[in-house]
This record gives structure tokens, C-alpha cells and sequence, in this order.
């Protein structure tokens, strides 16, 4: 599957970026200029059933995971993934061979999800894509008009079978990294609800540096700009 790539920049130095469930590389309109500005060839990739890439017939992860590395250049110097991307990324490291890996709030819940969850989030996920744009806006107070366009537009083209093909009902492939391959930042939402502090204490072991962004939610780089990049400190 050949998936749609989004460039910015020209630079000697590559960074990668892998949006999160329900978004597309357009959700990385200030993050994908700002890295230009440093220097990057930065590529961001929209995820099979995302945005403008195809729809399968499948979403396993091994998949997603494939068709990012079959889109994106190996070996590049910044790769980074957000929520969902984060644990395709925690896959692909192997196969793309980044210097340095940030996640950004990944969905590090484990391989087996507690009930209420797996009954829940399919009703959660229907009203969530089913927002219209002043609805986006009232929940995300701290967003431009831009983002809330941008937002609607990436519910209006996610593929719906996405949620049904992506699990079994009964299990998640969500679970974290059992070893760091790269050296990686762990940048987290202000009280996170997708990594646990028992999680976070986990990967500090593994050797992840953990930062969490003071105020911002699950959209770290959306809803705090400015803080998500003062957190990139040292790693771009």
C-alpha cells in the first residue's frame, strides 16, 4: 500500500512524523514549518485509512507498520509519533533505524483492555467522529479556527472500519516497548490517561527520558505549541 507523504522543507537532515488515531499529517501544520526552520527535510506520512491514503482491506498493526516503513526514509535523524503513532513507531524503530525517537502521549495501554473499555470505546469513538466543528472548538478551547477545521476534515475522511479491523474485541497490540532500540524522549499529556505512572516509571528504567507537558492534553502538540516545543529541548 502506498500511503500519502506531506513534506516540508529541505534540509540534510530527515525527521519523520506519524499522526495518531483519527488525524493525518495536516495535524502537524505548526510542528512539520518549525523543524523546517531548523534545518529538517521533515516527512510526514497519513496512516493507512487516514486522511489522503488508501483504505484496506485490514488494519493490523504489522501492516500499518509496514506500509509506514515502505513510505518514509530509513535512517532519518527525528522520528516522532503521536498516540497512536507512537506505538507504530515503538514497532518501526527496528525497521527504520531513527537516531532519536520522541513519543508524544502514545497509547502505551497494554495488550489486554479492561472491560468497561472495550464496551465504552466504540460508542466514545461514534460521538467523538461525529462532531461537528463547534463542538471540536468547545473541547479544545486552546485551539486556532485551523486546527478545528483541520480536525473535522481528518474525522470526515477516517475510514470507520478502521476500529473494527484494527483489534480482535478482546485484545489490543497497545502494549509498550519491552527495551529502548534509540535513544527516546517520552513527552506526556499533563495527568496522562494513556500512560500509566507505573508505565512511565517502567520506560524511565528502560532508559526513556519522561517529560509531561504542565496543562496540556492528550493533543500535547496542538494544545500547548510553544510548551510541546520548550519540551522537545535537547532532542531536535
Amino acid at each position: 500500500m502506498e500511503l500519502f507523504t506531506r513534506e516540508w522543507g529541505t534540509g540534510d537532515r530527515v525527521a519523520v512524523l506519524v499522526h495518531g488515531l483519527f488525524s493525518s499529517s495536516r495535524s502537524w501544520r505548526s510542528l512539520g514549518p518549525a523543524l523546517a526552520d531548523r534545518g529538517y527535510r521533515v516527512v510526514a506520512v497519513d496512516l493507512p485509512g487516514h486522511g489522503r491514503s488508501p483504505r484496506a482491506r485490514s488494519y493490523s498493526l504489522e501492516q500499518i507498520v509496514r506500509s509506514i516503513a515502505g513510505a518514509v526514509p530509513r535512517r532519518p535523524e527525528l522520528a516522532i509519533g503521536h498516540s497512536l503513532g507512537g506505538i507504530a513507531l515503538s514497532r518501526l524503530v527496528d525497521l527504520m533505524l531513527p537516531r532519536r525517537a520522541v513519543y508524544i502521549d502514545p497509547a502505551f495501554l497494554g495488550t489486554r483492555l479492561p472491560w468497561w473499555q472495550r464496551l465504552g470505546a466504540p460508542l466514545l469513538f461514534r460521538s467523538l467522529l461525529s462532531r461537528k466543528p463547534a463542538a471540536i472548538a468547545a473541547s479544545n478551547p486552546r485551539w486556532n479556527d485551523a486546527d478545528v477545521a483541520i480536525e473535522a476534515g481528518d474525522y470526515a475522511a477516517f475510514d470507520r472500519r478502521f476500529l473494527s479491523r484494527f483489534g480482535d474485541g478482546k485484545s489490543m497490540p497497545l502494549s509498550p516497548p519491552e527495551r529502548m532500540a534509540v535513544p527516546s524522549l517520552l513527552m506526556l499529556a499533563d495527568k496522562s490517561r494513556l500512560v500509566s505512572p507505573v508505565v512511565a516509571e517502567r520506560m524511565r528504567a528502560l532508559g526513556f527520558e519522561v517529560r509531561v507537558v504542565p496543562g496540556a492534553g492528550h493533543m500535547v502538540h496542538r494544545d500547548d505549541f510553544d510548551g510541546f516545543v520548550t519540551g522537545l529541548s535537547g532532542w531536535v
